[in-house]
């Protein structure tokens, strides 16, 4: 089992198109935890902001998505793509594991994550919102923010997205294809 995460891209097709590439590549599934097209008031727009090439590059995709919605995704993004935009969790049942994803805002600090997974029955719990990484195991859940491709606010301004398989779940830089963080499932 692969499966890409993905948060927090923004309209950004360039950034977007070079995580699927370098990472996401024989990928089983993408999960993409919100705010896939608009890059929001508060975001700066960078050079590759492309909404309409990203939506393209999500519907001609071969791999599958999971996509929940974000603060940022309207009505509108659900028009020009075609994979469903669920709100406000998106659920996943694969090789045994109950994986829930939700966007963040909603659920923004970890008590309230803690409650709705355990209310859930999550094994892993995704989220993104907060452009920075997160990836930590509380109680029976592990619990995942793959951070922004495409806008980071991490301190050290890295760009990254996760990656899970069966054995672990890894964080990359996808600049530099480091490894930032990874935490063993088995």
């Amino acid at each position: 089992m692969k499966i890409g995460i993905i948060s927090d891209t923004h309209g950004h097709a360039g950034r977007f198109k070079q995580a699927v590439d370098k990472f996401f590549s024989g990928a089983d599934l993408i999960i993409h935890a919100g705010d896939v097209l608009y890059h929001g008031p508060r975001n700066k727009m960078l050079g590759d902001y492309n909404p309409a090439a990203l939506a393209d590059i999500i519907n001609e995709s071969e791999i599958p998505f999971v996509i929940a919605k974000g603060n940022c995704d309207s009505e509108v993004d659900q028009m020009v793509i075609n994979t469903p935009i669920e709100a406000p969790f998106a659920h996943v049942n694969i090789n045994g594991l109950r994986i829930v994803a939700t966007h963040g805002h909603l659920v923004e600090d970890d008590e309230a994550k803690d409650d709705m997974a355990k209310h859930l029955k999550a094994d892993i719990f995704i989220s993104g919102h907060i452009h920075t990484t997160v990836l930590e195991k509380r109680g029976n859940t592990v619990f995942v923010n793959p951070g922004s491709p495409s806008l980071s606010k991490r301190a050290d301004g890295r760009s990254t997205v996760a990656v899970m398989t069966d054995d672990a779940i890894k964080i990359y830089d996808i600049d530099t294809d480091e490894v930032l963080d990874e935490l063993r499932l088995k």
